[in-house]
């Protein structure tokens, strides 16, 4: 604590506050939390296919080629696979069974517009907790 004994004229003393040591503690907390904030971000990983130039036109795909595996979910929560309806319980067992005849083992998640982002990310967290690589559509399909 400081005391000023300065020229008033009652000649008394008059306390006043050191602040600081509270500058010091404010400016400590204040770089810890700087530092503590980028580490509480949770992080998801995606790889999104760039888009192809208009100007260069896609080649089309072999006739034996086998059609994508879509998982898409709607904003009733029901999921769809390849557009066929499967229960939430098996939708694990049921891509692990559609991959093991494939070469590519990718499955593409398609969310509608409506969907919360928290009943996709559920999707989406129960299709890899099976193991399963997942590539998020950038555009929505053409029904």
């Amino acid at each position: 604590m400081a005391f000023d004994v300065g020229g008033n004229k009652g000649g008394g003393v008059r306390p006043t506050m050191n602040v600081t040591p509270l500058v010091d503690v404010v400016l400590v907390l204040l770089i810890i939390f700087m530092v503590v904030t980028p580490l509480m971000t949770k992080n998801l990983w995606m790889n999104v296919p760039a888009k192809p130039d208009k100007k260069e036109e896609a080649t089309p795909p072999p006739p034996d080629a086998k059609p994508p595996v879509v998982l898409t979910v709607d904003k009733a929560g029901t999921l769809r696979i390849n557009h066929e309806e499967v229960p939430r319980d098996q939708v694990v067992v049921r891509l692990q069974r559609m991959l093991n005849a494939r070469a590519d083992k990718v499955v593409f998640f398609d969310a509608g517009d409506a969907v919360p982002y928290g009943s996709a990310m559920e999707v989406l967290d129960l299709a890899r907790g099976g193991n399963i690589t997942v590539a998020v559509l950038p555009e929505r399909l053409a029904d």
